[in-house]
Order: C-alpha cells, then sequence, then structure tokens
C-alpha cells in the first residue's frame, strides 16, 4: 500500500514552517492519541503515520531530502552522503519514532495533565532556610524587645552579583542538555530523561567562574540582624523573617529565617501561659494575726497585699491584670500570691518557752489538727471493732 504524502498526514502545505509542523503534530498526536481513541482500531496506526511523518519534517535536512524525492529519498541509496538522510531513516526506526515523540511529550502531556509547556528548567535555586533559637529572660518577655543576632549563613557574592560568573556575566545556557536541565537517553522503545551531568540540572553553565564565589554565586558571611520581638512570646514562640535564610544559588531567591524563642526560667515567678505565680513566705504570726505584705511585679514595680488572719500555707490571692500580655493581642493575665506559712527555727530559751505556753493555751486554735485526730481516733476504734 502506497504511503500517503506526510504534509497530506498533518494536513499541512509544502511551504510549512517548523512551528508550523510542530503545532499540527501537536494537534494529531492529541487527537489520535491512542488512550483517547479506544473504539478507534485505526487510531494507533494513524497516530504512528503521524509520528513518521512528524520525525522526517522536523529535520531540515531529511525535509529537503523529502521534497526533493519523496519517500523515496528513504527506501536506501538516496541521499546516502554525510550531511543527508540515514538510509532507512523512516518510521521503520523505533528511536526515530521515540525521538519524534519526544519532542513534544512535555507539550502534549502538559496539556493533559494542566502543566506548564516546554520542560522544566532550573535557572536559580532558592536558599535554604535558617534556623536561630534565641534565649530570652522572663522580663523580656514581658515587655518585648529589639534583640541584635549574629548569623553564619550564605550571602549572596558581591564581586560577580550573585551570578557566579566573572564580572557579573550571565550564565550561558548549558550545549549538553540546550537549557533543558535534563538529557534523553534511549533504551529500546522508550525514551529515559536523566538529570544533565553537565548542568545538575539547572539548564546553564558558567564559562568563567568567579573566583571569589568559585561560581556559586554566594559565599559564607557573618551577618548582623535586629530582631523584634514582641512582647508576651513564650517558649517555642516562632518567628520568621521572610528573604533573611540563606542566599540562593546564581541569584535564586533567599530563604526565610525562622527565630525560636526559649524564655529562661525565672527566680520568682513560674509561668502558666498568661498567668504568674509567686510563691511568698511568711512567718507563722503574719500567717495566724494576718497583715500586709509587700509583692513583686513582673514589671518591676510592687503591690502590697493583705493576708487575712488565720491564713493557711498554700492559700492564694489573685492580683488582676498583674500577669503576662497576651501575644499580638490585648489585655494581661493575672498573678496569683501563694502564702507559704514558715516555722521559726534556731529559737532561744525565751521563745521556746512561749511557744509552749501558747501551745498549752491553743486546743481551740488548731481546727483543722483537731478534725484531723478526731477522724484518726475514729478509724483506731474502727479497726479494734
Amino acid at each position: 500500500m502506497a504511503k500517503r504524502d506526510y504534509y497530506e498526514v498533518l494536513g499541512l502545505s509544502k511551504g510549512a514552517s517548523a512551528e508550523d509542523i510542530k503545532r499540527a503534530y501537536r494537534t494529531k498526536a492529541k487527537e489520535l492519541h491512542p488512550d483517547r481513541n479506544k473504539d478507534n482500531p485505526k487510531a494507533e496506526s494513524q497516530f504512528k503515520e503521524a509520528g513518521e511523518a512528524y520525525d522526517v519534517l522536523k529535520d531540515a535536512d531529511k525535509k529537503a531530502a523529502y521534497d526533493r524525492f519523496g519517500h523515496a529519498a528513504f527506501e536506501g541509496g538516496m541521499g546516502g552522503g554525510r550531511n543527508g538522510p540515514r538510509p532507512g531513516a523512516g518510521f521503520g526506526n523505533q528511536g526515530d519514532f521515540a525521538s519524534a515523540f519526544s519532542d513534544v511529550f512535555d507539550d502534549l502531556f502538559g496539556d493533559f495533565m494542566g502543566g506548564p509547556r516546554g520542560g522544566t528548567r532550573q535557572r536559580a535555586s532558592r536558599g535554604a532556610d535558617l534556623r536561630y533559637n534565641l534565649r530570652v529572660t522572663l522580663e523580656e518577655a514581658y515587655s518585648g524587645l529589639q534583640k541584635s543576632i549574629s548569623i553564619p549563613t550564605s550571602v549572596s557574592c558581591t564581586a560577580c552579583n550573585g551570578t557566579g560568573a566573572e564580572g557579573g556575566a550571565e550564565p550561558v545556557t548549558c550545549p549538553t542538555c540546550s537549557g533543558m536541565g535534563k538529557v534523553r537517553a534511549q533504551q529500546g522503545f522508550f525514551t529515559v530523561e536523566r538529570t544533565c551531568p553537565t548542568c545538575s540540572g539547572t539548564g546553564q553553565i558558567v564559562k568563567n567562574p568567579c573566583k571569589v564565589c568559585a561560581g556559586q554565586g554566594r559565599v559564607q558571611k557573618e551577618r548582623a540582624l535586629s530582631v523584634n520581638i514582641p512582647a508576651g512570646v513564650e517558649t517555642g514562640t516562632r518567628i520568621r523573617l521572610a528573604g533573611e535564610g540563606e542566599a540562593g544559588m546564581r541569584g535564586g531567591p533567599a530563604g526565610d529565617l525562622y527565630i525560636f524563642i526559649e524564655v529562661t526560667p525565672h527566680e520568682l515567678f513560674e509561668r502558666d501561659e498568661l498567668n504568674l505565680y509567686c510563691r511568698v513566705p511568711v512567718s507563722m504570726a503574719k500567717a495566724a494575726l494576718g497583715g500586709d505584705i509587700e509583692v513583686p511585679t513582673i514589671d518591676g514595680g510592687r503591690s502590697r497585699v493583705k493576708i487575712p488572719a488565720g491564713s493557711q500555707s498554700g492559700r492564694q490571692m489573685r492580683l488582676r491584670g498583674k500577669g503576662m500580655p497576651a501575644l499580638r493581642g490585648a489585655g494581661h493575665g493575672d498573678m496569683f500570691i501563694e502564702l507559704a506559712a514558715e516555722t521559726p527555727v534556731n529559737l532561744t530559751a525565751r521563745q521556746k518557752e512561749l511557744l509552749e505556753e501558747f501551745e498549752a493555751l491553743s486546743e481551740d486554735n488548731n481546727p483543722e489538727g483537731k478534725s484531723f485526730f478526731s477522724s484518726v481516733k475514729s478509724f483506731w476504734d474502727s479497726m479494734k471493732s
């Protein structure tokens, strides 16, 4: 059966340009793809016929030979010179079909899958994100502050303006992969894509690498930053500084810097979210008789607190609004005073005498102790019976 004219197969006229040929093949490939024509038994042969036509017409030398000799140019003997088409270069060669199809594979399946056309080039890579652990005091967490920090990181090379090339010249297209960042290797009928070994997938090479950064476009340097720590931060708070991370490769965007906050323990205050707790020791006499005491507050001030007579250890009193501020919000937590009645030590003879006298007179002044020992007596009596 005589072969159809290749221009007719693709729906073109003889003077079609390379762009017209590629566009026509993409249209035919989509229209005739076997996966889209499962009910059409002729679709596969027509799909291959279009691939065969494109394989010849996309190549300037093959196209010139075809325009002059027609199908006879590829049936052996014709055009066998060094620069002419190869014998048997028609569709019977599986490698040529794979090559023809792979030329528009990205375009074709990019449309099917909703992806971009023209391959995946990685001209510049984004810099890495950095983490910095910052310790602050509870007072600093209460008030907020500006903190200067020093970060060892990669910054854009000033000698080459981040391009990686001597004198700031722009990188050139990689000759191995033609800027695609990938190369194709033939394995039977299939074409396998791999990362280009010459440019490592960037699609570009630097002919004259910068002597300062060795072609990287960035150098290691200690960088000082001023960081704003808002009031109300706590351990685990994370602050993101966009674009303050590691510089990108060859002019790529910089990464981000993440500040992780750790609030150090305080000798007076214990924090629970927005609330503060302060354990205040008081004398046994003060707890029994009552009175006023002064307690510190986290803002550096002091508050006067009235202790009710007969207060026990562990009793809590609230100071409203004296706790930590809400992070990026309104209001403050509370501060809780917890009393700790102290037992006196190193008593003099006279103090012991007075306490013994007080003990003898205080039988009815210890209701909790009286209740406890009454319960103990009932427990022992029940055990005996």
